[in-house]
């Protein structure tokens, strides 16, 4: 179905979507950016999905970025490539309004585009070998699509912008300290680590994660008192659902909860 990507259900309730480009190191072609789209929504809609997991084919790079080869058709009119833009672009408003939590699982090397997508993921676990950073800055390019995504994450916005501007790249400790990730583990342990995230994603109900990550990439744009307004509104919508019944109730009979994720 796909060329540049690949879909895969691991195990009950979990979808991996690879990058699959290895040959490339995963670099995103306007052909990947259409496929992502694709999958994302459709991922978005199948309700025996629960968790997505976005990563890398190899264990070389999650994604080099954009694809930089010359178009073998000829050159791009630039309708055409404002589009392509707005089309990855795209993939990002899908991802933060997304019904299910994302997590990156970063097998290599992430740089721009593909640090974006780590970015834009909601837990991104990276092995130690990984790297990250903006290097569009080398060919005459900055990272404008991205910077959406990286400035709302980092702790250290003037690092960020020292990244973009130099092309740098930082070891997965420093992403760490940073912000953009939320763990590092040998290569070999990476599939285990991201496993376990899941699974305790997997544990909670399918509706208030959805209803509250929502809430989270909302409240984070709003200014402080608009902010705690909504939140209010939204509480009150979370003492509505049934699996909020059903969790204090199985919290007091000492039982695992019964989601119906309503």
């Amino acid at each position: 179905m796909y060329e540049t990507i690949k879909v895969e259900k691991k195990k009950d309730k979990v979808a991996w979507l690879v990058l699959n480009r290895p040959e490339k190191r995963n670099s995103i072609s306007p052909k990947m950016t259409q496929e992502i789209l694709q999958a994302l929504k459709e991922l978005n809609e199948d309700k025996d999905v629960f968790v997505v997991v976005m990563t890398g084919e190899g264990d070389k790079a999650f994604s080099a970025g954009g694809d930089l080869s010359p178009d073998p058709s000829g050159p791009t009119a630039f309708l055409d490539r404002y589009e392509s833009s707005r089309l990855f672009a795209e993939i990002f408003r899908v991802m933060e309004s997304f019904k299910k939590p994302i997590v990156a699982r970063v097998n290599g090397d992430a740089l721009g585009g593909g640090f974006g997508l780590v970015a834009a993921c909601d837990i991104a676990v990276a092995s130690e070998t990984a790297r990250f950073g903006t290097p569009e800055i080398n060919v005459g390019l900055f990272p404008y699509i991205i910077l959406a995504t990286l400035i709302r994450v980092t702790s250290n916005p003037k690092k960020i912008l020292e990244l973009m501007l130099t092309g740098e790249r930082i070891s997965a400790e420093e992403a760490l300290k940073l912000g953009f990730i939320n763990y590092v583990v040998p290569q070999d342990q990476l599939d285990s680590k991201v496993d376990e995230v899941v699974n305790k994603l997997l544990e909670k109900s399918p509706a208030i994660l959805r209803m509250g990550r929502r809430a989270y990439y909302t409240a984070r744009e709003l200014e402080f008192s608009k902010s705690l307004e909504f939140l209010s509104a939204m509480l009150s919508l979370n003492t509505m659902a049934e699996d909020l019944v059903e969790g204090v109730m199985a919290f007091f009979q000492k039982r695992k909860p019964e989601w119906k994720g309503k």
